[in-house]
């Protein structure tokens, strides 16, 4: 079997898309937060590449329904 490497850098792929697609949205972090139901200082550690908070597949698909995107597209590089 041939062996896969993962971007270490997922997470960061993942939160620079957040910010992407919300901004192209036109709304902020913390309108997202409200949308889905977590607290503003929870989001902006989401969006923060300083943190090392992750987060669950249910926040990330939350996320992606609240600025319909599709997952793949938050995580894409």
């Amino acid at each position: 079997m041939k062996r896969v490497y993962f971007s270490k850098n997922i997470y960061n792929n993942i939160r620079n898309n957040i910010k992407k697609y919300r901004r192209k949205k036109g709304i902020t972090s913390s309108d997202l937060a409200t949308a889905i139901g977590i607290t503003d200082e929870y989001m902006r550690r989401l969006e923060s590449e300083k943190s090392n908070c992750g987060f669950s597949f249910e926040t990330l698909y939350k996320i992606s329904v609240a600025l319909d995107v599709s997952i793949d597209m938050l995580i894409k590089k």
